[in-house]
């Protein structure tokens, strides 16, 4: 069994996931961690605050270093770009539309009322557009253009992710898709 803090960390976001951080209450992630309680504050003294935004920094890395394999994958920029769509869309349907990323649930959730929180989720969206900048510079992509691409890559997804989930469908992720690879191969072509 994995240690009592890693079993809270795991729970928290697969809670996030599915209920997002106003809908995941203390007691049920000590339930699902098979934690007592008093290890919640142990481990996490700042409480859900400081749990929600371990989680996220947590999370954010599992979910780039997911993402960055299913780009690296491809055969190309355009080709992983495309990869990572289809993935995510595979992903939504294969858990019912309930697993979406956590990090855009907990952003929706709380940008306007935790700066804590809020700056969390910046700095995982940050790192995240900095690794596909890299991809894309790495490509043939000008410094500048990489990075915005990665902002559409990121926005696109993200946005896909929220359109999808609501819609039960994946039309939003193919179509986002189909548009970044479609942006990358001409920013490739110059």
């Amino acid at each position: 069994m994995a240690p009592t803090r890693e079993r809270i960390l795991d729970a928290t976001a697969e809670l996030f996931r599915r209920y997002g951080y106003t809908g995941t209450g203390l007691k049920q992630v000590v339930a699902a961690a098979n934690a007592p309680f008093g290890s919640l504050y142990h481990h996490f003294p700042g409480g859900k605050q400081q749990l929600g935004a371990e989680v996220v920094h947590r999370a954010g890395h599992m979910y780039q270093k997911l993402v960055e394999s299913v780009f690296d994958s491809g055969a190309d920029a355009v080709e992983g770009t495309a990869n990572v769509f289809s993935g995510a869309a595979e992903v939504l349907k294969a858990t019912d539309y309930a697993d979406a990323c956590p990090i855009a649930t907990v952003a929706l959730e709380v940008a306007s009322t935790d700066d804590t929180l809020r700056q969390a989720t910046a700095e995982v969206f940050e790192s995240w557009i900095q690794g596909a900048t890299t991809r894309f510079a790495d490509a043939g992509v000008p410094e500048a253009r990489a990075r915005e691409l990665a902002i559409l890559l990121v926005a696109a997804l993200e946005g896909a992710f929220v359109l999808d989930r609501a819609m039960r469908g994946t039309e939003a992720l193919r179509v986002a898709g189909a548009a970044a690879a479609t942006a990358v191969e001409a920013a490739l072509a110059g």
